[in-house]
This record gives C-alpha cells, sequence and structure tokens, in this order.
C-alpha cells in the first residue's frame, strides 16, 4: 500500500501550502502536507482520497487497504487518519523503516549544511525577539512557550508552572538519560506512539526532556508532542484533543511521575537518586503509596482528620498524606467576580482556608459509622494540617455540578504573592518555628471562560525574580500587579527557607 522508493524536497515543504510547518509525507503517493494544526492539508489530502471509492460497493478487500497512512517528517511517528491513531507496526519489507532511513539519510547529507545555515540565521533572528529591558539594560528572555497541540493548553499551563519550581525541576533535569532503544535503532531519533507497548514509553523521560527544553533561551516555542503521545500512551482518559481540566491532569501527572519513580526504568530505581540527594531529607519525606519520591517530598503534606459522634462523643482519627488542598470558595462570595468590584466583602484565600479547616456538621448523605453506636450517626467533622509540604499546592473549586451541568465560580479571590503564614492551620503549631509556616508564590494556574469543557489555561510564574506570563508559545514579562489580579484556579507557594542563625542574631 506505500512505495518503497519516496522522493521529498529537502525543505519538506507542503505541497500546496509551501509551509514547512509540521510536515507530514503520505506513505501511499510520497505528497508532503502540512498537518491539522497548521493548514490541515495532510487531512484534507486524506478525505479527497477517499471521494472516488464512495460511489460504488466497496469490496472486502477494499476495506482492508483503504488506511492511508502518513509520517511526521520530524519525529517519524506514522499516523492512520483512518483509524485516528498512531502506528508501531511495519509492512512484510519493512518499508516503514526504509522510509525513516531515507529521511533520516536526507538530514545528513550535504544539503544539510545549509539547512543548518538558514537554521542558525532563524535562531539569532529569534533570539533578538526574545530581548527585553530591564532597568535600562538589555537582557535576554530566555523562557520557552509550550506550543498547542490541539487544545493542549491544560498541560502548557502545569508544565510552565512545575517548571518554575526550582527544586522540584531540577530533580529531573539532573536525571541520566534513558536510552528506550538499542540495536539497530540505536542513535537514532526517538519517536513514541500510542501503539507502543509500556515498556517502551517513559513519562519521566519525556517530562525530563521538556523541562530541560524550556529554560534554554535558544527557541520561542518548544514542542511538547513525544510528552503528550506517553500521556496518551498512559492515561486513557486525556485520549483526543478536547479541553481537559488542568487540576485533574496535575493529579495524574504527579501520581504516575511518582508510580514511575518508584519503580524504575529498565530495572534500574531512580529512588536511588533521591536518596543520594541531600538536599531532600527524610524528615521531608511523605510516602504515599509506597516509598518516597521526589514527588511527595516536594509536594507531600500530611491532614489530620478528626470525626466525632454528635451522639456519643466518640472521636475517630485518621491521617491521610496528600499532593495538594483542594479549597472551597465559600458561597458568601460568590458574587463577587473583580478585585475592584465594591458590593460585598472581598474573598481572601484565608477565607478558603479557614472554611477547609473550619469545624463542619456532615448532613445526611455523609453520617458516620460510629463504631460504639454500631450504626450510623451524625458527626463533625474537622481537618488540621500535621505537616507542611516544601511545596504548598492550593486547588480553588472553581467548576462545581448543579442538577444538569457543570458551572465555574468566577469570583476573584485575593491572594499574598510573599508571606503565606500557614501556622494556624497546624495540629501543633507551637512546635513549628516562627518563620517554617511561610510561604511565597511562584505559580499561578489561570483559567480564562466559563466551563471546565471550554476556555483557555495561562499560568503565570516566577524565574529569578521575575514575572512571566505563559500563554502557550507565548511567553511575555509581566509584573506582580497584573498577577495579584488574576483568577486564580490553582497556586503554587514554595516554603520560604529559614534565615541562617548568624542572619537571627
Amino acid at each position: 500500500i506505500m512505495h518503497c522508493t519516496v522522493i521529498y524536497s529537502v525543505c519538506f515543504l507542503s505541497d500546496l501550502c509551501r509551509s514547512n510547518k509540521s510536515p507530514w509525507v503520505c506513505l501511499t503517493c510520497s505528497s508532503v502536507h502540512c498537518g491539522r494544526y497548521v493548514n490541515g492539508h495532510a487531512k484534507k489530502h486524506y478525505e479527497d482520497a477517499q471521494i472516488p471509492i464512495t460511489n460504488h460497493k466497496k469490496t472486502e478487500k477494499q476495506e482492508k487497504v483503504q488506511h492511508t497512512v502518513c509520517m511526521d517528517c520530524s519525529s517519524y511517528s506514522t499516523y492512520c487518519y483512518r483509524c485516528d491513531d498512531f502506528v508501531v507496526n511495519d509492512t512484510k519489507l519493512g518499508l516503514v523503516q526504509k522510509v525513516r532511513e531515507h529521511l533520516q539519510n536526507l538530514e545528513n547529507s550535504a544539503f544539510t549544511s545549509d539547512r543548518h545555515r538558514k537554521r542558525k540565521l532563524l535562531e539569532n533572528s529569534s533570539l533578538n525577539s526574545k530581548l527585553l529591558k530591564v532597568n535600562g539594560s538589555t537582557t535576554a528572555l530566555c523562557a520557552t512557550g509550550l506550543r498547542n497541540l490541539g487544545n493542549t493548553c491544560f498541560m502548557n499551563a502545569i508544565l510552565q508552572s512545575l517548571s518554575n519550581i526550582q527544586q522540584f525541576c531540577c530533580y529531573f533535569k539532573e536525571l541520566p538519560a534513558v536510552e528506550l532503544r538499542n540495536g539497530k535503532t540505536a542513535g537514532r531519533r526517538t519517536y513514541h506512539t500510542r501503539s507502543q507497548g509500556d515498556n517502551n514509553v517513559s513519562l519521566v523521560e519525556e517530562f525530563r526532556k521538556t523541562l530541560c527544553a524550556l529554560w534554554q533561551g535558544n527557541q520561542t516555542a518548544f514542542s511538547p508532542e513525544s510528552l503528550f503521545y506517553v500521556v496518551w500512551k498512559i492515561m486513557p482518559n486525556f485520549r483526543g484533543y478536547q479541553q481537559q481540566d488542568a487540576h485533574e491532569f496535575m493529579r495524574y501527572l504527579l501520581d504516575h511521575l511518582h508510580l514511575e519513580l518508584q519503580g524504575g526504568f529498565n530495572g534500574v530505581s531512580r529512588s536511588v537518586i533521591l536518596q543520594e540527594n541531600s538536599n531532600l531529607s527524610a524528615s521531608n519525606k511523605c510516602c504515599i503509596n509506597g516509598a518516597s519520591t521526589v514527588v511527595t517530598a516536594i509536594f507531600g503534606g500530611i491532614l489530620q482528620n478528626e470525626v466525632n459522634c454528635l451522639i456519643c462523643g466518640t472521636e475517630s482519627r485518621k491521617f491521610d498524606p496528600f499532593l495538594d488542598l483542594s479549597l472551597d470558595i465559600p458561597s458568601q462570595f460568590r458574587n463577587k467576580r473583580t478585585k475592584n468590584q465594591e458590593s460585598g466583602p472581598m474573598c481572601t484565600l484565608r477565607d478558603c482556608l479557614r472554611s477547609f479547616t473550619d469545624l463542619e456538621e456532615l448532613d445526611e448523605t455523609e453520617l458516620y459509622m460510629c463504631h460504639k453506636c454500631k450504626k450510623k450517626q451524625k458527626s463533625t467533622k474537622k481537618f488540621w494540617i500535621q505537616k507542611l509540604p516544601k511545596v504548598l499546592c492550593l486547588h480553588l473549586k472553581r467548576f462545581h455540578w448543579t442538577a444538569y451541568l457543570r458551572n465555574k465560580v468566577d469570583t476573584y479571590v485575593e491572594f499574598p504573592l510573599r508571606g503565606l503564614d500557614m501556622k494556624c492551620y497546624l495540629l501543633e503549631p507551637e512546635n513549628s518555628g516562627p518563620e517554617s509556616c511561610l510561604y511565597d508564590l511562584v505559580a499561578v494556574v489561570v483559567h480564562h471562560g466559563s466551563g471546565v469543557g471550554s476556555g483557555h489555561y495561562t499560568a503565570y510564574a516566577a524565574h529569578e525574580g521575575r514575572w512571566f506570563h505563559f500563554n502557550d508559545s507565548t511567553v511575555t514579562l509581566t509584573d506582580e500587579e497584573t498577577v495579584g489580579k488574576a483568577k486564580a484556579y490553582i497556586l503554587f507557594y514554595v516554603e520560604r527557607p529559614a534565615k541562617p542563625a548568624a542572619e537571627k542574631l
């Protein structure tokens, strides 16, 4: 179903629009077209090829051969439009692998030097465009954006936020690279597909590569497609190109990173690296589902859940590990939409934290099974924080279900950029130092729009004393006032380091 000999232009320009962005080559007719996120000519080429066979009855044999397979000229991954899925198997003659080898030979041909020269000119021009004025002097904007692969802003906002949590980011960037291939394919470019087996993909490895690319400063935008393919493979909930919930993605991402780090990859446990890292001592570890990893060492905290039976007074205590806290926005503030709106009091992050930790009487649907009364009884519940994490992630519950749909709470919540004091929410505050409970904001994820299945996600993050706004591939310098006006969805606070003893004196 494909030609063995394929002839391309070295520049891989689309035959229709002459675009060199996201080129895909049809393995049936050898034509090159742009991907669905440029002008969609590759998909249109497939649709046009189906028209002639719709006017007559197709035989069973025709059904089997009408799979239009194309190959990404950059990553060499293959995709079938009819199956709407990535393909990993080859023909009996290994023609797909021959096409890959042909593309690689083109990249190493005499024409490559010309391509490198053009690429260098483009990099220099993009670097010049990333210069900005700070205190009268010119400095480079080293931040890199993330390309939107089709409603993947939810993923981009989370990745940019995590990349600015230095201790977490540095751990992954310092990990040794994992070689996923061997034998004849060793040394060639890695490509991932959803059809590959679980043993051939590593979320940790692709996450590491993405973090390494974000602050190199040598490109305006990075395409996280390899990471997204792995996400599709191991997180089925996020397959497809519909809008997803950023908080849900963050939890899935952290959970799967945690599980993979526990088990290691290719038989090598990466928890050894965690044990060797002196900055992540045993006292900072919080075990969730087994051994501690950098995920639990950075984001892990412990809650005490205290339930009291209102009939007999029996008290039940339970300790629960957490990676983030989901906070309700109190109902009395839900009409306050902007910071400058004068009617009524303004909702603050402290109001949300107080609502989370205040004593609450459980309703009829949440009756407590009292072991002393031996039946379900009315009860009260209260949360205390038994251990604070190094990075406190606070999720504001802006989406709630009504009878038929999920609405968004668009209330503005005021939050501090510095000095969030968590001492009053601790179970034993007297055992904490005066500065050990202070947190400074490092990143904010914002949802723009009215519904969880629509809208757009962006992120604000602090890097080396400056605030940046990350809007997919666009990164702009911003200020604290703009950040403070954002309607936060997820807030990332970093524990303020304790002052040395000499400074305290």
